[in-house]
């Protein structure tokens, strides 16, 4: 593709770290495809190191449901005002909103009006939750960027300009994972049964779930007394969180858990089955082709606005892409520890089922590996060329 111009400007903003590790490869797309491109905005360390300029920490941003959002109303809305009338007055080439939706979608209202091109890269969940959003996206967008097949059709039928372009953990994920490398990378030892707990990414998730994912080990550890934990957790905060809840128990010791600085492929591809709080974590776990139990907890207040707004019986990203429940998922009152605990028991004990699991989700890896980055950068830039 020809560079469109000198000096092409494009603003994103990116409110959290799955944000974040989108949008880097995206932005290193962008810069192969036009060298002299000028990238900044709300931006994390890896969208930094790709050669966003940041304007603003994203870090002020990762906050999550409406109870935990209106704790920071003030601040965000601040942040987006400044960041608004900044780029009103000296307006980008295309603005590109990372997820994010509850911080974007206003913001790119904001910016089309004003006749600057708006794209939103990751669509808004509305088949899980608040379904209704899909007319403030037809508002705010240009054009839409989904992962998924089955939003294309979705946002089409709406009338909302769309491309999908693939998921970008498809392309970095092997098709056949390596347990025992994995497992050597971890120091684990080969023939012990390992678990996987992925109880998120946010403060607020480990606020609501830490103690849920603590006490599920202990149950599984009472029926398996050899069974061992790795906890991939993000941060020092959501680390903390984890090991307070994990001191309340006994300790991360005597329960087989072992926590993790990140490493959360590893773990996966370590674990003989796997515990996640459902979002991107749950199509890891499938990409890695490992059985899971699929579970959530939020505050009371965030689940009785949500509960009723999806299009699908199901939250859960692989029961999602399949069409079907092929991992159980336990939300809020019935995600219990004895219920996660036996219902990943049963896979684990059920050879037949895991190989099945195990093409369901081969299939699904192929269908979603599409050169993300770079589909996604010549979409931003067929756009910015048309207009």
């Amino acid at each position: 593709m020809e560079v469109l111009k000198p000096r092409l400007r494009i603003a994103m903003v990116a409110g959290e770290p799955s944000g974040d590790a989108l949008a880097a490869p995206f932005a290193r797309a962008l810069k192969r495809l036009c060298p002299d491109a000028q990238l900044y905005g709300i931006a994390g360390p890896r969208m930094i190191e790709a050669g966003v300029e940041a304007l603003f920490p994203m870090e002020r941003l990762s906050v999550m449901g409406y109870a935990e959002v209106l704790r920071h109303y003030f601040e965000i809305v601040g942040i987006r005002r400044k960041l608004r009338n900044r780029l009103l007055a000296d307006p980008p080439d295309v603005f590109v909103g990372i997820d994010a939706p509850d911080f974007n979608l206003d913001l790119e209202m904001a910016l089309k009006a004003r006749g600057i091109r708006t794209v939103q890269y990751v669509g808004p969940t509305v088949w899980a939750w608040r379904a209704h959003r899909i007319h403030k996206v037809a508002r705010a967008a240009d054009h839409v960027l989904v992962l998924f097949p089955f939003e294309e059709p979705l946002y089409r039928q709406h009338g909302i300009p769309v491309t999908y372009v693939g998921h970008p953990l498809a392309d970095v994920i092997p098709e056949t994972p390596d347990r025992a490398a994995a497992r050597a990378q971890l120091g684990l030892p080969g023939d012990a049964p390992v678990v996987a707990l992925l109880p998120g990414s946010r403060t607020t998730e480990l606020h609501y779930m830490a103690e849920l994912f603590v006490d599920t080990a202990a149950c599984l550890r009472r029926a398996r007394p050899g069974m061992r934990f790795v906890v991939p957790l993000v941060s020092r905060t959501t680390a903390e969180r984890f090991e307070q809840a994990a001191a309340r128990a006994g300790g991360a010791d005597a329960l087989g858990i072992r926590l993790l600085s990140g490493q959360a492929h590893a773990a996966m591809a370590a674990a003989d089955g796997v515990i996640a709080a459902s979002g991107t974590a749950t199509l890891e776990t499938a990409l890695h082709k490992r059985p899971m139990v699929i579970t959530y907890k939020m505050s009371r207040l965030t689940w009785w606005l949500v509960k009723d707004r999806g299009y699908l019986p199901y939250v859960g990203l692989p029961n999602i892409l399949a069409g079907k429940f092929v991992v159980p998922e336990f939300i809020q009152d019935a995600a219990t520890p004895e219920a996660l605990a036996g219902a990943l028991l049963e896979q684990l004990d059920d050879p037949p089922r895991i190989e099945n699991l195990q093409r369901e989700f081969a299939a699904l890896h192929r269908a979603l590996r599409r050169d993300n980055a770079n589909a996604a950068a010549r979409a931003v830039l067929d756009l910015v060329r048309t207009s």
